[in-house]
C-alpha cells in the first residue's frame, strides 16, 4: 500500500509541489484565506481533477482541524447558520451533477461568480459610503445565494474559500472572527463531504490517506506561517491582500 502511494507521484518535482501544496492550505485556513485556492489547478496537474478532490479534501479536514482549534472562540455563529441550510443544498447539487458537468464550462462559471460576487460587495460599501440604498446583505436573497455557491463549488473542485470570503468580508468581520468563523463554516462542509466522496465518487483511498499523513508537518508549517501573519498585517492591508487574492482565484479558474 506504501508502494502504491509513493507511485502517485513518480517525479521529484512533483513532491515538491505536494508539499508546497500542503503549505498554502495550511496558511490558508489559519490566516490568509483563498491562498489555498492557488493549489487548486496543481493538485489537478499532479493527480487528474476528479481524483485530486479526494486527495485534497482529507488535506483540507486536517488543516481545518488546526484552524478551528486555535480560533475555537472568536467565530461568529450566526454567520454560519445563516449560510448552512443552504450550502448542505449546494453541496448535494454539485454531488449529484459533478458527473455531468464539463470542467472548463464548471472553472468559467464559478469563476465568474466569484468576480460578481466582488463586485456586489464593492457596489455595495460604495453604496454605503454614499449613503444610498438599502444594505445588500440584509436583502433575503443573499445568504441563500451564497450558500448555495460556497456548497456547489466546495463540493466539485474544493474552492470554496473565494466565495465565502466576499460574503464574510460584506459582513464588515473583523479579520480574527473572518478567518475563524470560515474555518468553522468550511470545517463542517469539508466533514460532511467525507461520506459523499467516498461511497458515490469513491474518490478516496488509503493510498491517497497515506499521503495526507506525508503531508501533516508541512500542513502544520502553513497553518504556523498562517497565524503569524493575520496578527502581522494591519486590518485594512489583510482586506486588500484578501480581495486580491481573490480575484487572482477566480481568474485562475477561468483561464488555468
Amino acid at each position: 500500500m506504501w508502494d502504491n502511494a509513493l507511485a502517485l507521484i513518480p517525479s521529484p518535482m512533483g513532491w515538491v509541489l505536494y508539499f508546497l501544496c500542503a503549505v498554502l492550505i495550511g496558511t490558508s485556513k489559519t490566516g490568509i484565506q483563498n491562498v489555498g485556492t492557488l493549489a487548486v489547478p496543481l493538485f489537478a496537474l499532479l493527480f487528474g481533477a476528479k481524483y485530486s478532490t479526494g486527495i485534497v479534501l482529507i488535506l483540507l479536514c486536517i488543516a481545518d482541524l488546526i484552524a478551528v482549534i486555535y480560533y475555537r472562540k472568536q467565530f461568529n455563529w450566526s454567520e454560519v447558520k445563516k449560510l448552512l441550510p443552504y450550502a448542505m443544498i449546494g453541496l448535494l447539487i454539485g454531488l449529484f451533477t459533478g458527473d455531468h458537468i464539463d470542467d472548463g464550462i464548471f472553472r468559467i462559471l464559478m469563476g465568474a461568480c466569484i468576480v460578481i460576487g466582488v463586485g456586489i460587495m464593492l457596489w455595495g460599501n460604495r453604496q454605503d459610503k454614499l449613503n444610498k440604498g438599502a444594505d445588500l446583505t440584509k436583502k433575503c436573497w443573499y445568504s441563500p445565494v451564497f450558500g448555495l455557491i460556497t456548497g456547489f463549488s466546495t463540493m466539485i473542485g474544493n474552492a470554496a474559500g473565494p466565495t465565502l470570503t466576499v460574503y464574510l468580508f460584506s459582513k464588515k468581520l473583523d479579520k480574527f472572527t473572518l478567518v475563524a468563523t470560515g474555518a468553522w463554516f468550511i470545517m463542517i462542509l469539508n466533514f460532511s463531504k467525507i461520506p459523499l466522496q467516498l461511497f458515490v465518487w469513491k474518490n478516496l483511498s488509503w493510498e491517497g490517506f497515506i499521503l495526507n499523513l506525508l503531508a501533516v508537518p508541512f500542513i502544520l508549517l502553513g497553518g504556523w506561517i498562517g497565524i503569524k501573519l493575520v496578527k502581522i498585517i494591519p486590518e485594512k492591508e489583510f482586506r486588500v491582500v484578501i480581495l486580491s487574492l481573490v480575484v487572482i482565484a477566480a481568474l485562475m479558474l477561468i483561464f488555468v
